[in-house]
């Protein structure tokens, strides 16, 4: 059974902002769904189940053209899964990178904030260091 729904109403369903489904519609990640004939937008199970791949697949941060790569490799049944695999170690590998330089980040702040007295003085080592530029970060 395809129960038609609104867009509030498929937003709600798959967890994705009806702003979103729009934009996802914009750039041709997502079909436009069939429209009623006052030109609502209808949405059906299917849609609901395509839009919380989306979802899911922003919440372990896919871009949005690993998305498509992703809904291009889920609705080809023929594919071969070392495809998703290969896609999925690509972006593990991004993850590490970021990681890496969040915690480079999280050091350099651990440091300044130990530096800085954080009393009544007005002089500040956080202040400074963010005033002298980059420079000065990459040489603690």
């Amino acid at each position: 059974m395809n129960i038609g729904m609104n867009i509030g109403a498929a937003a709600q369903a798959s967890g994705v902002s009806a702003k979103m489904i729009r934009h996802y519609e914009s750039i041709g990640l997502f079909a436009a769904p069939t429209r009623s004939e006052s030109g609502y937008r209808i949405y059906g199970e299917r849609e609901v189940h395509l839009l919380r791949f989306i979802r899911h697949s922003r919440d372990l941060g896919f871009s949005l053209a690993q998305i498509r790569a992703l809904l291009g490799l889920w609705q080809d049944r023929d594919r071969p899964s070392r495809e998703v695999r290969a896609l999925a170690q690509e972006h593990l590998a991004e993850v590490d990178i970021k990681l890496a330089e969040l915690q480079a980040v999280k050091e350099t702040l651990q440091q300044l904030v130990q530096s800085c007295h954080g009393d009544e003085r007005p002089d500040c080592p956080i202040l400074d260091t963010l005033e002298a530029g980059s420079e000065a970060l990459t040489k603690r």
